[in-house]
């Protein structure tokens, strides 16, 4: 047996999973050159909500966090974690997107993919992998760990097994939710090390508390890596801390070669960094909680969920919601609770209890998914739930054919007097509202928020400054009020014309996703409220119809 691996994973999902995904380039440039000199196996440092976070929250250019960090820090692999087809979004994207991401990723510095599929449909991660392996990074093939009646060891051995056929150079089992319990980390690994000759990895969360012991159990059956985090970013819905698995380790055949002085002296740089985040942490978030098994919500979509819900203020119905999510995932083939699906089924979740009724709001990204947008469930879905979504429409899982079709240059053309560096363009490409902000406060030279975080309203106050929502008491008899607070990306309706019951007047973005706002009643629209680009709380008036 050979010494175990360790993955730092402080610079993007233990600040993702604790304190949504806050810390900016800037918290992490004073330190990183000393992270370089511990020995870990690598910085898993950029991709996932990192990337759109950087745009909307902390008007900072994703990619710059790369080039600056790698100054720092040139000795250590940079990884990042990659959505397969959903790159970095929330959406399935063009195919040359994708290679242009990956190309670009790599230019900049990032070594090693971590390349997952939400639903572990191997055909959305194909070309992702084909990307990373062309330009020579290192091609890790994910397994979306979740806990389910189709989800057997053999499943995910079938399904590590189409990724060694894509040529991948490792394998992690991404165990998002904190869901893996000791025998079944030893009984996974030690399958995946007796049937495959590949590195195997595995990343979990302290959610539920039995993450260390899984580790050890999986170090037991032959992992390579594990995946950790500093102390005072670890624990809670984060990686095990790590200066207790190094202390786990440390009289073993596995001990870690880690300078673990250096550690402590890192740690408490983030300690003190902690303080400044402090505001945003809940119980939630900290707190050791076995119902996480019932739930199955990772680390990342709690932290965020709590804040959305702080934004809204429905914090005290968090109870209800997690109740409604499992409830919701089964309906939907249990699809494992990784972004974009996490987004998914906790945006559907929140809605049927907020609405008061299930079902009544639905977002478009939940009805691309029932269509099949997404990839394959590893279940049906509940065929009279299917019916509410997306009536008689038939699903299709096969990838569509559009995804081929040639967009960069489309792409360019749109943007091309607003870009200073061609990354700029696949920004837009991924993100086109945030990175047009996000383009336009960078023209203005808006200074970035240093913000206090006293309280989490001023997170959204941060990131859309200036925009208000109309105060006007609307005096018609049937008023529209925005069920859920977000940002309105689109008004359907035109002032002076008829409206259908029950036709889309509004979409709203929330919680990630798109929400189609329909009308109470049919006549004429008399008057909007609101502009494309305010920002609405839950109430506020959009249009009076009569």
């Amino acid at each position: 047996m050979s010494k175990v691996k360790i993955t730092d994973t402080t610079l993007r999902d233990a600040h993702q999973s604790l304190i949504a995904t806050r810390l900016s380039t800037d918290d992490m440039i004073d330190i990183v050159g000393e992270m370089d000199k511990v020995g870990y196996y690598s910085f898993e440092m950029w991709g996932g909500a990192t990337f759109d976070s950087a745009m909307r929250y902390l008007t900072e250019d994703p990619w710059d966090r790369i080039t600056k960090l790698k100054e720092e820090a040139p000795k250590t692999p940079f990884q990042m974690l990659l959505r397969g087809q959903n790159v970095v979004g929330y959406k399935h994207y063009p195919d040359d997107i994708v290679y242009k991401f990956v190309e670009a990723s790599f230019e900049n510095g990032i070594d090693i993919f971590r390349i997952f599929d939400a639903l572990n449909d191997t055909r959305n991660m194909e070309v992702s992998i084909e990307a990373v392996n062309k330009v020579g990074g290192h091609s890790q093939g994910t397994l979306c760990y979740t806990i389910s009646p189709v989800h057997t060891i053999e499943y995910y051995l079938k399904k590590a097994e189409e990724m060694v056929a894509l040529d991948i150079d490792s394998i992690c089992i991404k165990d998002m939710a904190g869901l893996i319990n000791p025998m079944n980390a030893f009984n996974l690994v030690k399958s995946l090390k007796e049937n495959l000759d590949i590195p195997v990895c595995l990343h979990s969360h302290c959610t539920s508390g039995m993450a260390p012991t899984s580790y050890l159990k999986a170090i037991e059956a032959g992992v390579d890596t594990i995946d950790t985090a500093i102390g005072p970013f670890s624990f809670g819905t984060s990686q095990p801390g790590v200066e207790t698995m190094y202390a786990m380790l440390e009289n073993t055949q596995y001990k870690s070669d880690l300078d673990i002085e250096r550690v402590y002296k890192i740690a408490n740089f983030f300690k003190k960094l902690m303080e400044k985040y402090k505001s945003l942490l809940s119980e939630a978030s900290l707190t050791v909680n076995t119902q996480i098994l019932h739930f199955q919500i990772p680390g990342g979509m709690m932290s965020n969920l709590v804040s959305q819900l702080r934004e809204q203020n429905a914090e005290p119905r968090l109870g209800e919601i997690l109740s409604e999510i499992p409830k919701v995932r089964k309906e939907l083939g249990y699809p494992p609770l990784v972004t974009p699906l996490s987004q998914i089924v906790g945006a559907q979740a929140t809605l049927n209890v907020l609405s008061g009724e299930r079902y009544k709001l639905i977002p478009n990204e939940v009805k691309n998914y029932v269509k099949g947008l997404y990839g394959q469930p590893a279940a049906p879905i509940d065929s009279d739930v299917q019916k509410i979504i997306i009536g008689d429409e038939k699903p299709s899982y096969e990838k569509s054919p559009d995804l081929k079709n040639p967009s960069y240059e489309k792409f360019k053309e749109a943007v091309q007097d607003k870009i200073e560096k061609e990354e700029d363009i696949i920004s837009y490409a991924l993100f086109p509202d945030i990175a047009l902000a996000f383009f336009e406060k960078r023209k203005n030279q808006v200074p970035k928020q240093k913000m206090e975080f006293q309280e989490a309203e001023k997170l959204k106050e941060a990131s859309n400054p200036g925009m208000i929502v109309s105060k006007e008491k609307p005096g018609a008899e049937v008023t529209l009020r925005a069920p859920l607070p977000g940002a309105v990306l689109k008004i359907v309706g035109e002032t002076g014309k008829p409206v259908e019951k029950d036709s889309v007047l509004f979409i709203i973005s929330a919680m990630k996703m798109e929400n189609e706002i329909v009308s109470p009643a049919s006549g004429i629209l008399q008057k909007v409220f609101v502009k494309e680009g305010d920002i609405v709380k839950a109430g506020d008036a959009l249009a009076a119809i009569a």
